[in-house]
């Protein structure tokens, strides 16, 4: 066979192959590529996407526990605040307590006291007049009374 015919041969059947390629392989082929190229980068997006979501959702728990250990902290000093209130209001009830009986004590002592002088002006009384009836017993002379009883008398 003619070396040259071969050649020709096999160009046209290379370009009958390529054509053939080109009409029918190759169209799948570059659309699988173009999907894959599309999907990887459809990946790479959803990626960066996700890793600045995920930086976002970081930030917002950042924000979330700092918010947290104020209002924690919030909630400490106010409970701080109200116990040093109830504290204080406690003392207060308790010297008001404390005053009201310390009043009535006073009030009882003053009672105490006013109830003992009147129980010393009747004994003290009591004693002046038995020591005026024992003084005047003996005193009396009826007629030594009689002499200044008629001297009035007369006097009037």
């Amino acid at each position: 066979m003619n070396l040259n015919a071969t050649l020709f041969a096999q160009l046209i059947v290379f370009f009958i192959l390529v054509w053939f390629t080109m009409k029918f392989v190759w169209p799948p082929i570059t659309k699988a590529l173009d999907d894959r190229a599309k999907k990887i980068a459809d990946g790479l997006a959803a990626a960066e996407r996700g890793k600045h979501e995920l930086e976002l959702a970081s930030k917002r728990s950042a924000e979330v526990v700092r918010e947290g250990k104020e209002k924690s902290a919030d909630v400490l000093a106010n409970a701080e605040k109200r116990a040093i209130q109830i504290i204080e209001d406690a003392k207060a009830q308790a010297k008001v307590e404390a005053d009201r009986i310390v009043a009535a004590a006073r009030g009882d002592v003053e009672q105490d006291i006013v109830r003992a002088r009147e129980q010393l002006r009747d004994q003290v009384a009591a004693l002046a007049v038995a020591g005026a009836e024992k003084i005047l017993r003996k005193e009396i002379n009826a007629s030594a009374h009689a002499e200044i009883l008629v001297a009035i008398k007369q006097g009037l």
